[in-house]
């Protein structure tokens, strides 16, 4: 429950928008990334994509990287 997936967008060195698994959609920060945001959270197969990716690349490598530290 405490590991949590980001995946965030840039455009000129400023975040636009995120996805976060704990919030379950993309947020945005800027007029443009809200817009995006609003475009991306309306597909369910890209949410369910990106939620499936904190499985996939976080849940996955935890046990790894508690190993090396």
């Amino acid at each position: 429950k405490d590991i949590q997936f980001i995946d965030s967008y840039y455009y000129n060195k400023l975040e636009t928008n995120r996805f976060d698994s704990n919030v379950g959609k993309f947020v945005g920060y800027t007029a443009a990334g809200v817009r995006q945001a609003e475009i991306w959270n309306k597909d369910p197969s890209l949410i369910a994509s990106e939620a499936a990716q904190r499985e996939a690349v976080c849940l996955n490598n935890v046990g790894i990287d508690y190993q090396v530290a």
